[in-house]
């Protein structure tokens, strides 16, 4: 078992453990532990009280935050003729359609989005086995298979954030960078759990949100009351 490094020591002596924290106090505690030489990225980690094995039961969606999340995303849109064009107007890294195809089969995935125009699914689908894993499939579900390609590359390249459940009904979502200020990451916060909440599927009897943490990428976990 790896032991903790004495900065991680020091950090969890602050840290409540188990007991949740309203998220102002939560966050202001995150933030004192940014003493890395890196801009650490702040997550959310979200347990539901959902069914994963049932359909009607998963949680699929995004969200644009209001401050974005301190990255510029790469974007890549399976699109072509005036569409094509649309898409590189809104800054799109990379716009193709046989091409870009061929190029992912080849190993390419350096990008973080992946959008599609409808008409292209058809090609994408065999994609599936390398984008899927990944988290990179385009969906109707997530709104990357769309015709309006400008608005929602516009909308990735601003900082939205794309999420789904795991096997373990929990969500992980990035939030922003540790040196947001608290106020922006808090707004960015409430506004990620507000969204999740919307989307309760009618199906959930009882506790829908079970348990809220937040953390940065070097340091321990926070526990926010739902």
């Amino acid at each position: 078992m790896v032991k903790p490094t004495k900065a991680m020591k020091a950090m969890l002596a602050k840290a409540p453990g188990s007991t949740p924290m309203p998220l102002q106090q939560a966050m202001e505690l995150l933030k004192q532990f940014s003493g890395r030489k890196f801009d650490q990225t702040v997550e959310i980690h979200m347990k539901l009280g959902i069914d994963p094995s049932q359909a009607d039961q998963l949680v699929r969606g995004s969200v644009v935050l209001p401050h974005g999340i301190g990255k510029i995303q790469r974007v890549v849109v399976f699109a072509k003729g005036d569409l094509a064009k649309v898409a590189e107007e809104a800054g799109a890294d990379f716009v193709g359609s046989d091409d870009l195809s061929k190029k992912i089969k080849d190993g390419f995935l350096d990008f973080d989005v992946c959008i599609a125009t409808p008409d292209m699914m058809g090609m994408v689908g065999p994609l599936g086995k390398v984008l899927g894993p990944r988290g990179l499939m385009p969906s109707p579900r997530a709104g990357t298979v769309t015709t309006d390609v400008a608005r929602v590359v516009k909308e990735y390249k601003a900082g939205k954030v794309e999420f789904r459940n795991d096997k373990g009904a929990n969500i992980h979502a990035v939030v922003g960078k540790i040196s947001f200020d608290a106020t922006k990451l808090i707004e960015n916060t409430t506004s990620f759990i507000s969204y999740v909440q919307s989307l309760k599927p009618n199906t959930v009897k009882g506790l829908y949100i079970r348990s809220i943490a937040i953390c940065a990428t070097m340091s321990p976990s926070i526990r926010v009351t739902a």
